[in-house]
């Protein structure tokens, strides 16, 4: 009569695991899991969602028109819209007339109004970006850092608003409507990339 051989608890376990592990790295592998990958975003809080947004209630600021309650109802006010900056005129100064090489003859005619009356001279200086950062690509090549793809994409506007005693005199913009950045990392040691670089910042001191 044979004797049943006792199942090792231990041993199915470990089978199971390992099945488990060995299907999980498969699945990896097909290249279904760049959801697994991390993203982040950063936001400056504002009233605007998009570059075009901020742009058109810019366009409606016009020089020796608009005051600064007209800027209230465009939402350009630091009193209540966040991320706003007020500059005193010595900082105006600082940011057209860095050297002395340039004078306030070479400014424009608002800015030279503007630092003439000292100060009752003030700007706003507006700086919004959405920027939204993702990796992709291979989650398995990621993790083990051999490979790392990452994309940038979303929008910045900058601008400057110059007041002269309430009434806006200058305003200047800049910034970026289409930002899309993409990177491509490769490292042939993988996770042992940045190892080897601190050996050899070792070695060399």
């Amino acid at each position: 009569m044979k004797t049943a051989k006792k199942i090792n608890p231990n041993e199915t376990f470990f089978k199971r695991k390992t099945a488990i592990t060995l299907f999980f790295i498969l699945f990896l592998l097909q290249g279904c899991s760049s959801h697994l990958l991390p993203s982040s975003e950063r936001i400056v809080r504002s009233p605007w969602q998009t570059f075009d947004e901020v742009k058109q209630n810019f366009d409606k600021i016009i020089p020796y028109q608009s005051t600064t309650a007209d800027l209230k109802d465009l939402h350009f006010d630091p009193f209540t819209t966040p991320n706003i900056e007020i500059l005193t005129y010595l900082d105006v100064m600082q940011r057209f007339m860095p050297t002395p090489a340039i004078t306030k003859e070479d400014l424009a005619p608002g800015l030279r109004d503007c630092l003439n009356i000292g100060e009752l001279c003030k700007a706003y200086e507006v700086d919004l970006k959405w920027i939204k950062r993702k990796r992709y690509g291979n989650f398995l090549l990621d993790l083990l850092n051999f490979k790392r793809n990452t994309r940038e994409e979303g929008w910045e506007f900058i601008s400057l608003i110059v007041i002269k005693d309430g009434q806006v005199v200058y305003k200047l913009w800049g910034g970026k409507p289409n930002l899309h950045v993409t990177e491509e990392r490769k490292n042939p040691l993988g996770p042992l990339q940045d190892s080897g670089s601190l050996l050899l910042d070792m070695a060399l001191e």
